[in-house]
């Protein structure tokens, strides 16, 4: 159900940890880990399949980091971590977050290798599946049969019986995450993550941290930076979030910004011959009778249920990146037409569910990682508010977010990360896009501004992301700032791709 799982996609976490920081030894103390590097064995592409050829310079590993920081002595868990080795005069390493948060930084950074080819000619890439993310004790919340039902379950209409249906599996998704993962649950936060980045980098072997961080990973490395100022090496931050924001507010500013991108996909696509409508009003209502449609009767795709549910995440999937507009296009148009084949896909992609069933840890790392990074839980009153603010900016991706879940949740949360200043480091570089729904851009001098080390490059174009975008002029001031060390001049900016 969106409401409860696929709903808190929409909604980047602002995260803090429930572990009090300790000033002398923020990292655990000690000697630095070994990494036990050897041949990658597991690696999975987005369909849970391995890839078809597998770079054997690729090296993955493990690092054992303190379970609890509080007792670095104590019990640990392991950090699975991926290294492409850099293929020129190196620089050093540069570490990854893909974002989430719950993403797995070693199938990620395999599959962004080729659009990353100038870094890696003069750093080791690195990456790694945060604590509580797939291979680093990945939080687990339940059969593969359980987590269908829990992502197919309809948002609509907003009324008592989807209200009552919410609460109920809230609580049942909760105890179950509480059940298979209840060790990992309190540990999860973004501050003991940041501890584990610094252990990553002491292991490394390099005396600063070069890091870039996309989406939730612009939130790791704030925490990082004020943490460990003094270990901040060159730092980009890429599609950031400004981890003030309360849980309204981040629903309703990242509703707006669906919203915009689907309207921007709209017009887009009634340009030319659009599949779903001649004009923009038109396309726009055929979606809206379509999720009314599934709501009443879902469309079979084999033996599973296309529901309105799964048909609105699949929608959301699809707006991320303007290169998938054609696709959503096309999977609307076939849905309009009773096949919901390409819709289902799309849904499954961003649940993290493979063809046979299984599912990633994207779904439940998420709440886990999400819920422990605060210390709000809103009462039944705000989350009815918040939803029908969200669904007065949007229909189609109004929700109440993440925050009814979070109020379910077994381990408590802290809102130490909520504030972050990065006073003392080395210049960090933001670049924050005009057009992405995920983190709309309004977060990006608020975050820029909170760092107080860093500079904003404002990109023009559409989509989650403004690296990996295809824009030349982001890429170049970029790599300039990575490899080089040069920084973008202030008020820098790029047009769209």
């Amino acid at each position: 159900m969106r409401r409860v799982l696929a709903a808190t996609l929409l909604v980047a976490a602002a995260g803090c940890s429930s572990v009090p920081a300790e000033p002398a030894t923020k990292s655990g103390g000690g000697s630095p880990e070994p990494i036990q590097w050897g041949p990658c064995t597991d690696i999975k592409r987005p369909d849970g399949e391995p890839p078809a050829r597998q770079d054997t310079s690729v090296r993955c590993g493990k690092l054992a980091v303190p379970l609890d920081y509080a007792k670095p002595d104590g019990e640990t868990i392991d950090l699975a971590l991926i290294k492409l080795p850099a293929t020129g005069k190196r620089l050093g390493s540069l570490v990854f977050n893909f974002g989430g948060p719950g993403a797995s930084g070693v199938d990620t950074l395999d599959q962004a290798a080729k659009a990353l080819t100038a870094l890696r000619a003069r750093y080791d890439l690195v990456s790694f599946d945060p604590r509580g993310v797939e291979r680093s004790s990945g939080v687990r919340c339940g059969s593969g049969a359980e987590m269908d039902r829990f992502t197919s379950l309809d948002t609509l209409p907003p009324n008592d019986e989807t209200h009552r249906e919410s609460e109920a599996a809230n609580k049942e998704f909760a105890a179950l995450c509480q059940k298979n993962s209840g060790k990992i649950l309190p540990y999860v936060g973004t501050v003991n993550a940041a501890r584990d980045l610094d252990r990553i980098r002491a292991s490394l072997g390099d005396p600063k941290l070069n890091y870039v961080g996309m989406s939730y990973g612009t939130q790791l490395g704030g925490v990082y930076a004020t943490e460990f100022p003094e270990k901040v090496g060159r730092m980009l931050l890429d599609a950031p979030l400004d981890p003030t924001v309360t849980f309204e507010q981040r629903t309703l500013v990242q509703t707006r910004g669906f919203q915009q991108a689907y309207e921007s996909f709209l017009k887009s696509c009634v340009k030319n011959s659009c599949e779903i409508g001649r004009d923009q009003a038109t396309a726009n209502a055929n979606v809206e009778n379509l999720m009314n449609e599934l709501t009443a009767k879902p469309l079979k795709v084999g033996n599973r249920d296309l529901t309105q549910g799964l048909a609105s995440t699949g929608v959301a999937a699809a707006l991320y990146s303007e290169m998938t507009w054609p696709f959503l296009e096309r999977a609307l148009g076939d849905a309009l037409k009773g096949r919901g084949d390409a819709l289902m896909y799309l849904a499954d992609s961003y649940t993290g569910r493979s063809p046979d069933g299984t599912y990633s840890t994207q779904m439940t790392s998420f709440p886990a990682i999400t819920c422990v990074d605060t210390a709000e839980r809103p009462t039944p009153d705000e989350l009815r508010r918040t939803e029908q603010a969200a669904l007065k900016i949007s229909p189609l991706f109004g929700s109440e977010g993440s925050g009814g879940l979070c109020r379910v949740w077994p381990a408590k949360g802290s809102d130490q990360a909520r504030h972050v200043n990065a006073t003392g480091s080395a210049p960090i570089v933001v670049v924050g896009g005009k057009g992405d729904p995920a983190t709309p851009y309004e977060w990006a001098p608020k975050l820029t501004a909170q760092l107080r080390t860093a500079t904003l490059v404002t990109y023009m174009g559409e989509g989650h992301g403004a690296y990996l975008s295809g824009s030349k002029c982001v890429q170049g001031l970029v790599d300039a700032y990575l490899i080089d060390g040069k920084v973008p001049e202030k008020g820098a900016a790029c047009p769209a791709a």
